[in-house]
């Protein structure tokens, strides 16, 4: 019997498109924001019912193997992904929801940060706060919770 090593056998994860994998690449092109794998199996669970996490996970890895995807690291949080290729950005983490937005530009330049004699190499800029659709909620639940304090 001959024994296949998993080290050098060829990956046939990125020879063979199904359908569940092919939607798992439109979750990421259309949802153009880093996402997790539990949000790419909630979003892809729409169209193909019978995606399981385990899909999703070897997809996710036979795309970043494939250099057709990058992963994206905040500290504290589970591993996200986004597409390659784009341009120099930072991310926006909403802390009641938990997803992490592009922001498309760098505002500020760095390398002026830096002590001389030190050389940049790069920088990641993560800023915490609320989306929009998060904020919303607090103003409308403070807003009718406003009348009910208001009346002891």
């Amino acid at each position: 019997m001959m024994r296949i090593d998993k080290q050098t056998a060829p990956d046939k994860t990125l020879r063979r498109d199904t359908q569940q994998r092919r939607e798992i690449r439109q979750v990421f092109q259309s949802n153009d924001r880093p996402l997790a794998a539990d949000e790419v199996l909630r979003l892809a669970h729409r169209r193909v019912a019978g995606l399981g996490m385990a899909t999703v996970y070897r997809t996710i890895k036979a795309l970043t193997a494939q250099g057709w995807l990058v992963p994206v690291e905040v500290p504290g949080a589970p591993p996200r992904y986004e597409v390659n290729g784009k341009a120099h950005h930072h991310h926006f983490r909403c802390l009641k929801c938990g997803k992490l937005y592009e922001l498309r530009a760098c505002r500020e330049r760095p390398g002026k940060l830096v002590p001389p004699a030190f050389r940049l190499v790069n920088h990641v800029v993560i800023i915490d706060g609320f989306c929009a659709a998060c904020e919303g909620k607090k103003k409308s639940t403070r807003r009718r919770a406003l009348p009910m304090s208001a009346n002891p």
